[in-house]
Order: structure tokens, then C-alpha cells, then sequence
């Protein structure tokens, strides 16, 4: 039997490339030119890699009762690493996933095919724009992961965008984003104002070493108008291979500080990785 062989095609923000897995049959590692996006495996889409994706998964499964179906909105595609691991977790689920870059949509729909009963539609488009024309109260769970490059496009950062994020969620809804930082999380802190302008309840799971400042890392945001399991959330990251902790109520307040929510005409990208931070090997 023929072993499976990367795949490299030029998409709209740079060259994408999968890569099989040596260890798991049908894994694949996504990358946009050379920095790693997503990690699939086809024959066990409950398997997340990557820890910041482990973390959305903890979160995932606590916004409801095991195994309800949500309606869930993605903004940022990847491989479809979540969308896979949400029709899996919670069978019946209706998910939109919606990307700018059309041709990586289509290279994974190509040689990372959805179950077809996953019930995920695909959209390529710019990511405010499509929040924009959606319903309201449309949405159980909207998760935010979206990077232009390495970085956060800044019109994803406001407080325009996170009314239009709070519109489309459904009152019990939650909001989940991954956003990069390190000290002295000036951007992180801005999107924890930025999103405490519309949402009472928030929370935020990191490294430790990231928290303490000692290196560049993913901080993912969670953000509702009811409280959110912490309890539960703390238990699964405390337990993963890299543990986590989870930042809440007084604490997070006091990470905030007295950091300003961003308006449309002050906002900007997240800040740009130090050269290494995301690489391979």
C-alpha cells in the first residue's frame, strides 16, 4: 500500500501544505507557509493535537449537556479540526464554518473530507462581513479563530464586531476565541474589555508560562450572559499533557486592568509572533 503524500497548494494567503502523520494512519498537519494551522485525524476527529484546540474542545464540551446538538458558527476554518470534533461530540449539530481563503476551503474539502452526514456547511468569506448578514439569535456557540498570517485581523477586534458576535448568539449562547499574545498582553487585554462590553461572564485559559510572561502563547477567550462551568473547566485542563489554568471573576478583572475597549478606528492586529513561536520541529 502506497503511503499518503503531502499536498502543497498556493491559497489565498500564502502556500498551504498537508502533511500525513508517520504515527496515526490518516492524521494530517495543515501549515500556511510553514507555520501550523491545524492537525486532523480523519479516523478519530476527537483527537485534538494542538493544545489550544484541546482547550476549545474542554469548552465545547461544557457550554451543554453532554452530547446535545448545538448551532454552532465558526469563523476561521483550518481543516475543520473543531467542526469535525463538534459533529462528532454532539451528533445533529448545524454548523457554518466561515473562511476568507476559498481555495484552502477547497483543498481540504478536497483531501480532508467531512463525514457526510456531518452536517457542517462551508462558506468563503470574510468573516465580519458574514457576521454582519447573519440572523440574530441564531447561534448556540460561535468559536473565533481567525488569523490573517499569524495575526488576528484587526476588524475581528472591536467592539462593532463583538456587538455583532453578542447579536447572533442566542441569549444562553457563549462566545469562544483563540487569540496569541505574551506580557505585556496589552491586545489580550484589550479584547477582555473589548468583550466585557456586551458580555457579563467571562474567563480565559492559558500556559501558566504565558500568564507569568515568560513566553509568547495562545489565550483562549470565553465570553457569556451565564455562568460558564468553571469548575468543570478547570478539572480538564488541569488534567491535559500541558495543563492549563483558567482566570475568572475577581482574578480576570484584575488581569484586565484598566485596559479600553477597542473602537473600529483605534483597532489593530494581534501582535506578530516572534520569529519560532508557532513553528515546526
Amino acid at each position: 500500500m502506497s503511503e499518503p503524500l503531502p499536498v502543497t497548494r498556493v491559497v489565498e494567503h500564502g502556500t498551504a501544505k498537508l502533511m500525513p502523520d508517520i504515527d496515526r494512519e490518516r492524521a494530517w498537519l495543515l501549515t500556511v507557509d510553514g507555520a501550523p494551522q491545524s492537525y486532523v485525524d480523519l479516523d478519530e476527529p476527537t483527537h485534538l493535537e494542538f493544545e489550544y484546540a484541546r482547550r476549545l474542545g474542554h469548552l465545547l464540551d461544557t457550554v451543554a449537556e453532554p452530547g446535545r446538538p448545538l448551532d454552532a458558527l465558526h469563523l476561521g476554518g483550518g481543516a475543520l479540526t473543531l467542526p469535525r470534533y463538534l459533529a462528532a461530540t454532539r451528533p445533529g449539530s448545524r454548523q457554518h464554518v466561515v473562511d476568507a481563503d476559498g481555495p484552502l476551503l477547497d483543498l481540504v474539502a478536497e483531501h480532508l473530507p467531512l463525514p457526510p452526514d456531518s452536517r457542517v456547511a462551508l462558506h468563503a468569506a470574510d468573516a465580519r462581513a458574514w457576521l454582519e448578514a447573519a440572523p440574530d439569535d441564531s447561534a448556540d456557540v460561535l468559536v473565533a479563530d481567525v488569523f490573517g498570517g499569524s495575526r488576528v485581523p484587526a476588524h475581528l477586534t472591536s467592539v462593532a464586531y463583538v456587538h455583532e458576535a453578542a447579536r447572533v448568539l442566542r441569549p444562553g449562547g457563549v462566545y469562544l476565541a483563540n487569540l496569541a499574545d505574551a506580557a505585556p498582553f496589552a491586545f489580550l487585554r484589550s479584547q477582555l474589555a473589548t468583550l466585557a462590553t456586551r458580555f457579563e461572564e467571562l474567563a480565559l485559559i492559558a500556559e501558566p508560562g504565558v500568564l507569568r510572561g515568560r513566553r509568547f502563547g495562545n489565550a483562549v477567550l470565553a465570553a457569556a450572559h451565564r455562568p460558564l462551568d468553571i469548575a468543570a473547566l478547570s478539572r480538564r485542563t488541569a488534567a491535559d499533557a500541558f495543563p492549563a489554568r483558567v482566570e475568572h471573576g475577581a482574578a480576570l478583572r484584575d488581569f484586565t486592568g484598566g485596559a479600553r475597549p477597542v473602537r473600529d478606528e483605534d483597532a489593530v492586529p494581534s501582535p506578530e509572533p516572534p520569529e519560532g513561536a508557532f513553528g515546526i520541529g
